[in-house]
């Protein structure tokens, strides 16, 4: 029992009581170079890989990005189709606008004044439509171009074929003409205008950087060395920055890559957020490998002759070029700093667990560490002390009990 206030003030001190663990001091140098070691190597995790590297104190974004481009140049053939003629942008961009991306004619084959009317089909060389008699013109309806008509006429000295329905005369299988006949293309330009936006940070910016004015514009070309910031690509460096021979490429055609790179530490100063560009080959070009090589279209010009119509029919080789855009920028947040300084603390708090199982486990003296790292204490010998203190402390104050 306890008297008046007394047990209040008792409960009051144990209330306020605090504990803590026991500290073992191992003057060991293989421990304390272990300890110091484990301790150094997550002290260089945090700070080298988690901070410096990753930019863990930063909250981050992907970037949203839009993209449009502007082709120029001349290119000049003069074939036994054709003749002379002059191509400009908007005959050698097809479509003239597109999302992302943009097709440049290289090289072409042309089945010129084509109309509407009966023909002998011309596909001998694969034998699909070499006929004998009628009805097998009737048999193979779908396997020749054109809407065959049932007859099977001549189609040179020794061949017959199949007539057919169709724009004729057909489309020959010939190979494209190497050298490709636009070879100028290789100096044609591109202005490629890009914007972004990291809209949790309400950044915006644009690769036509701010001291970027029209003259400049006018007159300038990409050049990684002497002139990275200009938007103005000669489409012959970029076969060249992604390892390609353009005239090659241009025979059959082929996909290039654009990749631009926005990759901004928003912590820092506007101006150096800056992207950056590299070009790559998309297409395969495995001469192992490659059925059906390059990149082709098929496409038309209508005109009248003599009041009927009639058509130029093309079909174009070219470089198909994507634009690609990635980023990711970062900006100071008290919330990710947090959690990785939490998440170091914890690791370091591990490194104690770890050399106290090295020392309990695999050291010679690990009995005697066990021994003096664990303290055991029975319930009674608590309770008695704690009895001989509560005495000692209240003998001047409370009755003594009567002994029985």
């Amino acid at each position: 029992m306890c008297c008046g206030g007394r047990c209040c003030v008792s409960m009051t001190q144990c209330f306020f009581d605090y504990s803590t663990s026991k500290v073992l001091v191992i003057r060991s140098k293989s421990v304390g170079t272990l300890n110091r070691f484990c301790q150094a190597v997550v002290l260089a995790y945090i700070i080298g890989y988690v901070c410096v590297l990753k930019k863990g104190y930063q909250d981050t974004d992907t970037v949203i990005s839009s993209v449009t481009t502007k082709v120029k140049g001349i290119a000049l053939t003069n074939t036994s189709d054709l003749g002379l003629r002059i191509w400009d942008v908007a005959d050698y961009v097809i479509p003239p606008q597109e999302e992302n991306s943009f097709f440049v004619l290289t090289n072409l084959n042309i089945t010129p004044n084509q109309t509407q009317t009966r023909c002998a089909e011309v596909s001998v060389d694969t034998g699909l439509c070499v006929c004998v008699n009628m009805s097998y013109c009737e048999i193979l309806v779908t396997l020749c171009p054109g809407v065959q008509t049932g007859r099977c006429i001549q189609f040179s000295v020794t061949e017959k074929t199949c007539e057919v329905l169709a724009w004729c005369p057909l489309e020959k299988g010939n190979d494209p003409p190497d050298p490709p006949l636009l070879a100028e293309a290789m100096n044609f330009t591109v202005l490629i205008k890009n914007s972004i936006r990291y809209p949790k940070f309400n950044f915006n910016k644009r690769n036509i950087l701010p001291h970027v004015n029209s003259s400049y514009l006018s007159q300038c070309v990409f050049n990684r060395t002497t002139d990275p910031d200009c938007p103005i690509f000669r489409l012959g460096d970029i076969a060249s920055e992604a390892g390609e021979d353009f005239q090659t490429m241009a025979v059959h055609g082929g996909v290039m890559g654009v990749q631009i790179l926005w990759d901004c530490n928003l912590d820092m100063p506007e101006s150096w957020c800056m992207p950056t560009y590299t070009f790559r080959r998309l297409d395969n070009k495995d001469p192992d490998n490659n059925v059906a090589p390059g990149y082709n279209i098929r496409f038309a010009k209508y005109y009248k002759n003599g009041g009927k119509e009639s058509r130029n029919l093309v079909k174009g080789y070219g470089i198909r070029f994507e634009i690609m855009v990635f980023g990711k920028a970062g900006k100071f947040n008290i919330v990710p700093t947090l959690l990785n300084i939490g998440a170091g603390l914890a690791l370091l708090g591990l490194v104690n667990v770890v050399c106290d199982w090295i020392v309990l486990t695999f050291m010679r003296n690990r009995q005697q560490y066990s021994q003096e790292k664990y303290a055991y204490v029975g319930d009674f010998g608590l309770w008695w002390r704690h009895m001989n203190n509560v005495s000692n402390s209240h003998a001047d104050s409370c009755p003594h009990l009567p002994e029985i």
